[in-house]
């Protein structure tokens, strides 16, 4: 199979359309087969749900290319569960498991030839979608909706993503209490645009995300966990109703404690950072991204870890992670599931 004629190495994280993607229907109570197409455009009734009523939900997985040149992805049976508690929150029709499962491994087999190769740094990013499609003036939940899949190859999510990063605190909330901040709802993603744009323009690369009750506990950031090493070694990991059950921390959670380190989640506060060793971003993007700075109200904190690399805990974590998705260590059954792109 001939792969395309790409820069692998000088991809960024971006929308590139590519052959086939993967689209069902809800109708009359039921979803159809579904089938692949070609056309990366969907059209719309202009009174459709998802415009007025910001009706959606979505996933973020990868396949990878390993080592021995097989093409897998990496636990979307996970995923799968993710996006049915995403839909049943917003009264939208769950997208039955086995058939997500199926449908993302048929997209990748039949788009096998924009899965970059092993050792590029790139990836084929996997973008599950559904939207309430039907026309809704009314305020209530669309009676149609769409389910789909498509792909690109992509690059790091951050520019340098191994270089540590400078975060920010921002003024703002990412999700009401008993909200929708543990769901992947495409809402929770427009309110924090705004944030994100503000911690740019004064150069921080992200923000982190208080408590909206307190303000004083860490959640997580617009687009990714968080995760913390603290001077003894223990790794902490933030705990609250309102953060998203990222795939990749609870895959990061299972390798700390497989390669023995002590791992907490609890709820952090805010000027504990002031005592931690090492932070990282976590997820399906980011993977794990360093965090070297953080702006806060009551000044910078820098963590020991240093703003030139990685500190050790982390890279090892990350090491092992991918090397997992890689093909290059045995990881837990079932985590890396084998695409047949023949």
């Amino acid at each position: 199979m001939q792969k395309k004629d790409i820069d692998w190495s000088k991809l960024g994280f971006g929308y590139t359309p590519t052959d086939y993607r993967f689209e069902a229907h809800w109708k009359d109570g039921k979803w159809d087969e579904g089938k692949m197409i070609t056309d990366s455009n969907i059209e719309l009734s202009e009174a459709a749900c998802v415009f007025h009523y910001a009706q959606c939900c979505f996933e973020g997985l990868k396949a990878y290319t390993t080592v021995n040149g097989d093409i897998v992805t990496f636990r979307p049976d996970l995923n799968a569960e993710r996006m049915m508690g995403s839909a049943e929150r917003l009264e939208m029709p769950a997208f039955p498991k086995e058939k997500f499962i199926q449908a993302v491994k048929d997209v990748v087999a039949a788009n096998a030839a924009w899965v970059p190769p092993y050792g590029t740094g790139a990836t084929l990013y996997i973008r599950p979608v559904m939207i309430g499609s039907g026309p809704q003036i009314g305020v209530a939940p669309a009676h149609e909706f769409i389910f789909r899949i498509f792909v690109m190859p992509v690059g790091a999510y951050f520019k340098g993503a191994i270089k540590p990063l400078k975060l920010t605190v921002p003024e703002f909330d990412r999700a009401a209490p008993r909200g929708t901040g543990h769901i992947k709802a495409g809402l929770n993603y427009a309110m924090s645009l705004h944030p994100t744009m503000e911690a740019h323009r004064h150069g921080y690369a992200e923000n982190i995300y208080l408590d909206p009750a307190t303000r004083t506990y860490i959640e997580e950031t617009g687009g990714a966990n968080l995760i913390f090493v603290d001077k003894e070694g223990t790794i902490i990991v933030p705990k609250s109703d309102s953060i998203l059950p990222s795939v990749t921390r609870r895959s990061l959670i299972d390798v700390a404690k497989r390669l023995g380190y002590k791992v907490v989640e609890r709820p952090v506060k805010l000027n504990e950072l002031k005592d931690m060793a090492e932070g990282a971003l976590c997820g399906t993007a980011a993977v794990l991204a360093p965090i070297g700075m953080v702006n806060t109200p009551d000044g910078d904190i820098y963590f020991p870890s240093g703003m030139e690399k990685m500190g050790p805990i982390c890279t090892k974590l990350r090491e092992t992670l991918t090397g997992i998705q890689m093909g290059e260590i045995e990881g837990p059954e079932g985590w890396v599931v084998k695409i047949d792109a023949e």
